[in-house]
């Protein structure tokens, strides 16, 4: 939301907004001028968002139907529309790259982002996660009619988009409170493809379950780390750095090096460079923003990088579904091999955690210790017998363990952590700063 109220800003309009909880992003808007409010209260609503022949209204399907304050504007006549349906009619004036999936599509929409930016092709970015290069999750341009969007699976979202090129990640089963099945969330997957406009171009992840249904004149792309249309070649690892050949249908762009160095990045990479290659970014622009990319926040964030054998180290991953949990425990021990791996985790939803627990406990067991934190709910309300507990019965790690987050941050001086990996889609984050503090008073 964070990026279309910043696109409204920057032709001028006014703008206002509600969230849950202060955050370092909202006292941004507010620095940039969006007027947010922290209580559902209508009578909070500034008094200039209430005549319904000026007033457009902008939500997300993670507000719930009651809110107090999406109920006044349905009631009085105002304009009510999904975020989606927005970023919707931006594809429509623009040539849209879109970028979907399970996982990957904020690093790899991000990605892209920076690629235009930096060659000077330049975009309109509106993006999941504030990306660290430019500590905004959006980016303006003037000139250019390319628009990067995060396409976004969850209430079928993305379906409003019309892309022009498409990039499909993965097609992992999620969002099953939506989608009931596994069949059904990869058939708004198929009905995604759909939509990619007649000359456009859809490149998907070798091996994907996925059977496109493509407009005539659409062309298929697959991507992969060793094999595909787009992949990688000569990947060489060492010194904390990783660099790989970019093979493409023209060529190879050589030595390629990452700019956030871990293994996931790899695939993601080339997923972003062949929707880049294909709207014309050369190989050399694409080279160089590759190893300037810091990445997004909450991606694969490093919080605390001690040099030498025993250094502590602290990073943060907004990993919520197992699939990437997994990726990004393996991540960690490819760049700290033979280090004690410690996760701290908070589970995110009380439906994901039930329709994939055996799976989050398979994942999260590859930790050396597990330190669990109770369930954060979102837009849900809890589910009997749904709790952080289930994980903690099935996970086998040696050491495992389960913290309210006031109990952890007292405990944190008796816990000797050496890699610790944070994960979650939740509000872990917000511990980051007590316990890096926490663990740095142990080295003194």
């Amino acid at each position: 939301m964070a990026a279309l109220e910043r696109y409204f800003l920057s032709f001028g309009k006014r703008v206002a907004g509600y969230d849950r909880t202060p955050s370092e992003l909202t006292t941004a808007l507010q620095n940039e001028g969006v007027d947010i409010v922290f209580d559902e209260d209508p009578s909070l609503i500034p008094e200039w968002c209430r005549d319904p022949q000026s007033t457009l209204v902008v939500y997300t399907p993670a507000v719930p139907a009651e809110h107090r304050g999406l109920c006044y504007f349905r009631e009085n006549g105002f304009e009510v529309v999904k975020r989606a349906k927005v970023l919707g009619l931006i594809t429509e004036c623009s040539r849209g790259l879109c970028f979907a999936g399970t996982h990957g599509k904020t690093t790899t929409s991000s990605m892209a982002a920076h690629i235009l930016h930096s060659s000077g092709i330049g975009c309109n970015a509106f993006l999941g996660g504030v990306l660290r290069n430019y500590g905004t999750n959006f980016l303006l341009s003037d000139k250019s009619d390319l628009s990067v969007i995060e396409a976004d699976e969850f209430d079928r979202s993305f379906h409003h988009l019309r892309p022009y090129i498409a990039v499909i990640t993965s097609t992992d089963p999620d969002h099953l409170d939506i989608y009931g099945t596994a069949e059904a969330y990869r058939e708004s997957f198929a009905h995604f493809t759909s939509l990619i406009r007649p000359g456009g171009v859809l490149i998907m992840h070798e091996g994907i379950v996925l059977e496109p249904r493509l407009q005539e004149g659409v062309r298929l792309f697959t991507y992969g780390r060793d094999h595909g249309d787009f992949h990688a070649a000569n990947i060489v690892k060492g010194d904390g750095t990783i660099s790989f050949d970019f093979v493409f249908p023209e060529g190879v762009i050589k030595g390629v090096e990452l700019g956030v160095p871990v293994d996931i990045n790899i695939e993601n990479a080339i997923a972003s460079m062949a929707a880049c290659s294909l709207v014309g970014v050369d190989g050399t622009a694409m080279r160089t923003a590759m190893s300037t990319f810091l990445g997004a926040k909450r991606r694969f964030e490093f919080h605390l990088k001690q040099s030498g054998p025993h250094g502590k180290v602290v990073i943060d991953d907004y990993a919520h579904h197992p699939q990437e949990i997994a990726a990004s425990i393996l991540s960690v021990r490819d760049l700290y091999p033979g280090r004690k791996l410690s996760v701290i985790f908070q589970p995110h939803l009380f439906t994901r955690t039930r329709d994939f627990a055996d799976d989050f406990a398979a994942a999260l067991s590859a930790a050396d210790e597990l330190l669990l934190l109770p369930i954060y709910p979102a837009r849900e309300q809890p589910i009997e017998g749904v709790s952080s507990e289930m994980l903690l019965e099935r996970a086998t790690c040696e050491k495992k363990s389960i913290y309210s987050k006031e109990n952890l941050i007292n405990s944190i001086h008796l816990l000797n952590f050496e890699v610790l990996l944070t994960l979650g889609a939740g509000d872990v984050v917000d511990l980051l700063p007590q316990i890096c503090a926490e663990v740095l008073k142990q080295e003194c």
